[in-house]
């Protein structure tokens, strides 16, 4: 790929990101058995970030791993004016991980590229482990979801090096040619 190819690239980029919110609403929804307010190391580290990085966090929950309540913790998010949902917990493969199964029945468009981005990451960090994680996101009716591991860690370097660099240009995306609209309806 020539400079000039690359060039091209990152301004088609540019502009969408430019041309996308500057303020965006996010929910967070912490899936986990053990955790509160005082112990969701995760949950906070979004809240906080999101907040400094001038979004508005417009809610977030601590619920048990149970699949009923994922569900209507994630649809009431979607119903909501979130445009993204940041989940963490239960991504994993034991036996009461049921985030993901419960997300990707939500997912009208799957955004398979984070996963396999964020599982080359983590593999770079913590080596083979990192096909342990099914992190996934997508486009459901009513917003984005990104499911995310529990670790404080994981969700550091999806927001990070994923999640935020992109944020504007992903809503940019479902907001573009009535896309939210076309999904709602």
């Amino acid at each position: 790929m020539t400079e000039t190819d690359k060039a091209t690239i990152t301004s088609g980029r540019d502009e969408h990101s430019a041309a996308g919110p500057k303020k965006i609403k996010l929910a967070i929804l912490t899936i986990s058995d053990t955790r509160n307010l005082e112990t969701d190391s995760s949950g906070r580290y979004l809240s906080e970030t999101i907040l400094a990085a001038g979004h508005e966090l417009v809610g977030r929950e601590i619920i048990k791993d149970d699949k009923v309540a994922i569900k209507a913790s994630l649809k009431t998010f979607l119903a909501s004016e979130a445009q993204v949902i940041l989940s963490s917990g239960g991504t994993g493969i034991a036996g009461r991980d049921y985030t993901i199964p419960v997300v990707e029945s939500l997912i009208l468009k799957a955004l398979p590229g984070f996963g396999e981005l964020f599982r080359m990451l983590s593999y770079q960090e913590i080596g083979g482990a990192a096909m342990l994680s099914r992190a996934t996101a997508g486009l459901a009716k009513g917003g984005l979801i990104f499911a995310l591991p529990g670790s404080s860690h994981a969700v550091k370097l999806a927001w990070e090096k994923l999640i935020a660099p992109e944020l504007s240009h992903l809503v940019f995306e479902v907001l573009r040619h009535a896309q939210e609209a076309d999904l709602q309806g």
